[in-house]
């Protein structure tokens, strides 16, 4: 296994350890805030309390899922993993195009233009004031995983010049490609699409998929393609219940895809108890889910390959 690129540096796959492989840490007041003012999280010292938080109750890596020019932090999740030890995978890619202003520079980039963008925060360092601005000023802090977005429009030109440019970049690296699920959008479409241009389905993580409980049957299809399914509406409870979640992991992974399923928060301000006392807060998995796991029968092998070695194998390549 090659290393895994966190926001100090490179690290060996065994060295990542607990991991939630999808929160948002810091995310600057911007486009998002004005679609759902529970997206931004810009104070870096009640961040780094939660992560702190984490860290205390096991966690010992987490992937933040915000990619440039929409709110992304990179320095201050540069600052708070060197505070606090716990190892941050940023994100380099695209959003919904909605999180971003009618006349942003990601919309009129073209394919060369964006795979360049991929490769430069990839090898190079992410960018840095581009929420308004095309890319000029890079930090040396390196992108680890590419996150992009599929909403409700499906698979217009604009989309797939993006999901193609950054499709090419995660072959080039050899880096997961995360895609947000709108609820409601074609999932098995854009697998389709995304196959089609040679991407490597082991490196594929769909996320948000259980916002709306499925039964298996529409699962399994995605899962037999070789991709991994993000479980990530745990302690969502305006979705459903925890319940609701256990059974379906569990149903998943009596049919023989636990290798496959990953759990994460998708954090925002009113999840994390720093910025909202009531909220679940960061350490949710650790303190409260893990339990109910090991209720439903789970070993510690099977919450080690949930939370720690799918982890490991998707971002190491």
């Amino acid at each position: 296994m090659k290393s895994i690129m966190t926001v100090t540096g490179p690290i060996p796959p065994e060295a990542l350890g607990f991991c939630q492989c999808h929160e948002h840490i810091m995310l600057r007041r911007g486009t998002p805030f004005q679609v759902n003012p529970a997206l931004c999280m810009d104070d870096t010292k009640k961040s780094m309390s939660e992560v702190i938080r984490y860290r205390r109750a096991g966690g010992y890596s987490l992937v933040d899922a915000q990619p440039g020019g929409c709110g992304r932090m990179e320095t201050e999740l540069l600052n708070i993993s060197e505070e606090t030890g716990v190892h941050i995978i940023a994100s380099t890619g695209f959003h919904k195009l909605s999180f971003y202003p009618a006349d942003h520079w990601i919309r009129s980039f073209d394919e060369k233009a964006l795979l360049h963008f991929f490769i430069h925060e990839i090898t190079m360092g992410m960018y840095c004031h581009i929420d308004n601005t095309p890319p000029q000023t890079s930090t040396s802090i390196k992108a680890g995983m590419i996150k992009t977005a599929f909403d409700l429009e499906g698979l217009t030109p604009q989309y797939r010049t993006l999901f193609t440019a950054a499709a090419k970049a995660a072959e080039a690296a050899g880096l997961p490609f995360m895609v947000h699920i709108e609820q409601g959008a074609d999932a098995e479409g854009l697998l389709q699409f995304l196959l089609s241009l040679g991407l490597n389905p082991s490196r594929i993580i769909f996320c948000h998929m259980d916002r709306k409980i499925l039964t298996v049957n529409k699962y399994i299809p995605l899962l037999r393609k070789g991709i991994n399914l993000e479980f990530d509406t745990i302690g969502r409870f305006k979705y459903h219940d925890d319940s609701a979640e256990l059974d379906c992991i569990q149903q998943l992974a009596d049919a023989g895809f636990l290798n496959q399923l990953l759990l994460s928060l998708d954090t925002t301000r009113t999840r994390m108890k720093s910025y909202t006392p009531n909220g679940i807060g960061l350490d949710y998995i650790l303190q409260v889910f893990l339990p109910q796991l090991k209720a439903k029968g789970f070993t510690d092998s099977d919450m080690e390959q949930l939370t720690i070695k799918n982890c490991a194998r998707i971002f190491a390549g």
